[in-house]
């Protein structure tokens, strides 16, 4: 086992060494008179977590006299690079990058060559970076083309942060899907999911509009075998005007999710896949309104009633409630009128 002390020479050199110096410098001491000492540069090395190459321009930047001689020192190099490009093409590569901004160098070298000028893409390159450092060139600020207006709702709000739905009802999300399954056939599904129970309600509309989300909101009341006391939707506009007239009537808490934030309402995201997978890409259905919607009404007591769902543990949504006391057994019963 290798054994080791520090010198005499180390602890002079701590008492004498200026308050300023930082605790890597005083390392660097230690490490340089650990090596006077010993003449290891294994266990110095190892010591420090250092290569040998660095432990060997510590001792050769080392002055005794000096301790300034452990800061750290410039690491640019002694000889740089010279711009190989002439002061003519600097000027015209400013003058077109100043004229087409958005253009990169690939395009300014063919323009650089109608003028007569022969370079390479990657010599504009190091000239666009070269004009940006010393600050002859600055990129123009992008301007938006597509500025929403701000619509002030009197109602939704952003969900507060604190806010958990902890029973069925306290948070239901709200979409639309678009339903296109010919050339001129185009219908909005508005899906519904409560996030407690996953239990859906679904309507088919010719269109989404503040109308007929306003509707829905009925139909969702009618539907859900609980109190609803929350919705949760996107920005879309079908979600303004009367549907929030409604939710506030109502007394449903309504939050309205920031642009373009689609994950926050993941939960009846994944049922439209579900609805559109286990639905409409199996069955032969009508596709019009008045058809299609008795139908999906009973693909909605087969979700909600019939279909076990990994989420709840391989229990229908229906059972779910039966566990929790939000239903009775009997439930099912009142059902009949509505499938």
């Amino acid at each position: 086992m290798d054994v080791f002390s520090i010198g005499k020479g180390f602890y002079k050199l701590s008492k004498d060494a200026p308050p300023e110096l930082s605790q890597k410098q005083l390392d660097r001491l230690r490490a340089i008179s650990i090596w006077n000492e010993t003449r290891d540069a294994k266990l110095v090395c190892e010591t420090f977590g250092v290569s040998r190459a660095t432990l060997y321009r510590w001792l050769g930047r080392f002055n005794p006299r000096d301790l300034n001689s452990l800061k750290e020192q410039s690491r640019r190099p002694l000889r740089r690079r010279k711009p190989q490009w002439s002061l003519e093409v600097q000027r015209a590569v400013k003058e077109l990058r100043t004229e087409y901004p958005r253009w990169g160098k690939d395009k300014l070298v063919v323009l650089l060559d109608r003028q007569g000028h022969k370079t390479s893409a990657s010599t504009v390159g190091r000239i666009l970076g070269y004009l940006k450092r010393t600050g002859q060139y600055v990129e123009p600020q992008r301007r938006a083309i597509s500025v929403r207006r701000k619509v002030q709702r009197p109602y939704g709000i952003r969900k507060p942060k604190d806010y958990v739905p902890k029973e069925p009802g306290d948070l239901i999300q709200v979409d639309t899907l678009d339903v296109r399954p010919l050339p001129g056939v185009s219908l909005k599904q508005f899906t519904a999911r409560d996030v407690i129970s996953k239990w859906d309600v679904l309507e088919v509309r010719t269109r989404a509009t503040a109308i007929t989300a306003k509707e829905f909101v009925e139909t969702l009341e009618r539907r859900m075998p609980f109190k609803v006391k929350s919705l949760q939707v996107d920005g879309g506009s079908e979600f303004y005007a009367e549907f929030e007239q409604e939710c506030e009537r109502r007394k449903i808490g309504l939050f309205v999710l920031p642009p373009k934030s689609p994950k926050l309402n993941g939960s009846v995201e994944r049922a439209q896949r579900t609805h559109t997978e286990e639905f409409y890409e199996v069955y032969d259905c009508p596709w019009n309104v008045s058809e299609l919607n008795p139908e999906l009404r009973h693909w909605e007591y087969v979700y909600d009633c019939v279909r076990p769902h990994q989420a709840l543990g391989y229990k229908t949504p229906l059972q779910f409630l039966i566990d929790n006391g939000i239903v009775d057994h009997t439930y099912p019963s009142h059902l009949s009128h509505m499938y």
